[in-house]
C-alpha cells in the first residue's frame, strides 16, 4: 500500500495537472455557457445543477492547483466569472442573466471550500507523506 499512496500523492501534488485541468474546464464551461447548440445527454436535468456541479468542480481544482493560496482569493475570482458568464449571455439572443444561476455557482464554490479527505488543509501545502 505505500507505493499506491505514494503514487496518490504524487497525483495530488502534481500543481501543472490541476492547473491544466482549471484552464480546460474554464473554457469548456465558457463555451458550454455561451453556445447555442443543446446541452450534451451528459447534463444534469436542472440548469441550477450544472451550475453547482461545474462551480465545485472549478473550485477543487483550484484547490489541488494553489493549495497554499488564501480561499478567499479563488473563490472571489470564480463567482466573478460566473458573473461574466451571466452577463455576456444577457447579451446573447438565447441565452438570459439568471440571478439563480449565480447563486448556484456560490452554492458550488462553497462545498468546494469544505473539508475534503483526499484534499490539503485549505491554504496548507504538504510535502511530508508519511
Amino acid at each position: 500500500m505505500p507505493v499506491m499512496r505514494d503514487t496518490f500523492y504524487q497525483i495530488r501534488d502534481c500543481l501543472p495537472l490541476w492547473r491544466a485541468a482549471l484552464a480546460l474546464s474554464l473554457i469548456a464551461i465558457l463555451w458550454l455557457a455561451t453556445t447555442s447548440y443543446p446541452s450534451p445527454a451528459l447534463s444534469a436535468p436542472s440548469d441550477k445543477v450544472n451550475h453547482f456541479i461545474a462551480f465545485m468542480e472549478l473550485t477543487l481544482l483550484s484547490r489541488l492547483g494553489w493549495p497554499g493560496k488564501p480561499v478567499l482569493r479563488y473563490a472571489y475570482a470564480l463567482l466573478a466569472f460566473g458573473l461574466a458568464l451571466e452577463l455576456i449571455q444577457s447579451q446573447l439572443d438565447y441565452r438570459d442573466f439568471s440571478w439563480a444561476d449565480l447563486l448556484a455557482d456560490g452554492a458550488g464554490i462553497a462545498l468546494g471550500l469544505l473539508p475534503w479527505p483526499l484534499l490539503p488543509p485549505l491554504g496548507k501545502m504538504t510535502t511530508n507523506h508519511t
